[in-house]
């Protein structure tokens, strides 16, 4: 089969309206040349150079990456493959929190014993809520930056290529949601020369339970200040409980149907039946588990590893085993709603 390039991925992917906005490909174009113009794009945009389209170099990286080509389909089960299901917490304050801290102790933990290096991530600009890929390299950071995000609307991964390239980090920690999980397991499976450092740097892949993702521009400008007359810097707390609740610093909680929130959601969140992202180390989330813990799937040895050693350091503390007739059921509702779109 020819080598595909940005003009397949374009053609397949952005102009059918499957894009995840995921960065995978921005992360690994050997070039720079995509990126994602000002505003919220459904999809990157070409600076119109490509190694192999114009310099007949073997490349392609851009779209072995990409979830959502041929070949990027989830598992037939609903949660996928997973050796255990626990609760389990954090055992010191994580102010940001949105279940119990588990990931944040997970990662503190790896952080402090130096099995990682860094953590890719979302972070959040706490006067404009505005999200951001980015580096933690610190358990300060971490800490600090914990907490759902729902307004996913940066590629994720583009900081991939500033912790593995830029800063040559080795043993790092990827946290995302089920597509950007998808496209950091092609990385790791993939023997290909451009998308293999990428693949043996990423030593822990954390993957988050995620209906669906909001863009921030439509959601915080729009809805929340546009219609509520609220200030993102008033925000303290978004959470998702069958409707989209929003908690101002001064304790009123204020509700927004789903239904009011689809023209906030991206095209390519339709297409996606992945609610558990079953191709991490760890799934976590809230669902599942009683209030103030987190629902861990542990899902690989290595992620089981990561587990055990929070454990036995004293930062994280397991409950009872989760709930997953919850999660199953979120997750059915989520891959119904992917086919037919």
């Amino acid at each position: 089969m020819a080598e595909k390039s940005y003009r397949d991925l374009k053609s397949e992917v952005w102009d059918t309206g499957l894009c995840a906005r995921c960065g995978a490909c921005i992360a690994v174009c050997p070039a720079d040349a995509l990126s994602f113009s000002p505003g919220s794009p459904d999809h990157p945009s070409s600076s119109g150079y490509c190694k192999m389209e114009n310099d007949g170099v073997r490349c392609g990286a851009c779209y072995r990456a990409c979830p959502r080509v041929e070949g990027g389909e989830v598992s037939s089960t609903l949660l996928g493959e997973y050796l255990e299901a626990i609760t389990a917490r954090a055992t010191f304050a994580v102010p940001g929190k949105q279940s119990g801290g588990a990931v944040t102790a997970i990662l503190a933990h790896a952080l402090d014993a130096g099995l990682i290096d860094a953590v890719v991530t979302v972070s959040e600009d706490h006067w404009t809520k505005k999200p951001a890929s980015t580096v933690i390299t610190r358990r300060e950071a971490l800490v600090a930056q914990a907490g759902s995000r729902y307004n996913w609307w940066v590629p994720m991964l583009a900081a991939l290529k500033e912790a593995v390239i830029v800063r040559k980090y080795r043993r790092v920690a990827v946290v995302a949601v089920p597509c950007a999980a998808a496209a950091v397991a092609r990385m790791r499976a993939s023997d290909f020369d451009l998308l293999a450092p990428y693949g043996r740097a990423v030593r822990l892949l954390v993957g988050l339970f995620c209906t669906e993702s909001f863009d921030y521009g439509k959601l915080m400008e729009g809805k929340i200040r546009g219609e509520l007359g609220i200030e993102p810097w008033e925000v303290s707390r978004l959470d998702v409980k069958g409707k989209l609740e929003v908690t101002t610093t001064d304790g009123r909680v204020l509700d927004i149907p789903l239904k009011d929130l689809e023209a906030c959601i991206p095209s390519g969140c339709h297409h996606c039946t992945d609610f558990a992202a079953v191709a991490a180390d760890i799934s976590a989330g809230a669902v599942g588990s009683p209030q103030g813990y987190t629902t861990l799937l542990v899902r690989t040895p290595t992620g089981r590893g990561f587990v055990e050693s929070a454990l036995a350091a004293g930062l994280l503390e397991a409950g009872g085993e989760a709930d997953l007739s919850k999660v199953e059921l979120l997750a059915k509702k989520k891959r119904a709603r992917g086919r037919q779109d």
